[in-house]
């Protein structure tokens, strides 16, 4: 389950965080629209991203995309503000913030039908998993930030969904998908001094 267009040089790597930074900084100080977006052929390609925000390590934003429809780097810009002002489990990010945010970027593999259980690898393989028009996804590192096993993990990608726990074992579609993840320590604001 690999897809070239995970393999990105650590330069670009580091371009795509810096952009994500860049962006929550002009949503989050109303400055939207100021910065180009790099011009390296390979952001040009479809990209599915996650941008994940954390303040002092705790959860503060997630906003993705499951499948690649977009330019990567415009994938990775919309995520990035949307995560800051948009995840509705929390208020938007004030200004006053930016300097204890840290970013995350997560570029998600096409999704893979599972068929044996025992193929999903906990902290390798995040899962989506859908029925009844419901779905909910998980990137592999939650489950080992939480110290899941297989179960416990298609339990909580079941409940994320807002389905019974128990779901994947009663039908629930399970698709699984690797990640690159890229991140770094650097804030996405840097503190005055």
């Amino acid at each position: 389950m690999t897809d070239s267009s995970t393999l990105l040089t650590p330069r670009q790597q580091t371009a795509l965080l810096a952009l994500a930074r860049h962006a929550i900084r002009e949503r989050v100080r109303g400055t939207v629209g100021v910065s180009p977006l790099p011009h390296d052929p390979v952001f040009q390609q479809p990209g599915a991203p996650f941008v994940t925000l954390t303040k002092e390590g705790a959860l503060r934003g997630c906003i993705g995309f499951i499948q690649a429809t977009q330019p990567l780097a415009e994938a990775v810009r919309h995520c990035a503000m949307a995560a800051a002002v948009s995840d509705p489990r929390f208020p938007p990010v004030r200004p006053e913030e930016l300097p204890l945010l840290r970013v995350e970027i997560s570029l998600l593999s096409p999704l893979r039908r599972v068929e044996n259980l025992d193929t999903i690898r906990v902290g390798i393989h995040g899962l989506l998993v859908s029925q009844g028009g419901r779905r909910g996804l998980l990137l592999p590192q939650v489950a080992t930030e939480y110290g899941w096993d297989r179960d416990a993990f298609l339990s909580h990608t079941c409940l994320k969904a807002g389905l019974p726990e128990d779901a994947w074992r009663r039908g629930a579609e399970i698709h699984a998908f690797t990640v690159l993840l890229m991140s770094d320590d650097r804030p996405v604001e840097e503190p005055t001094r």
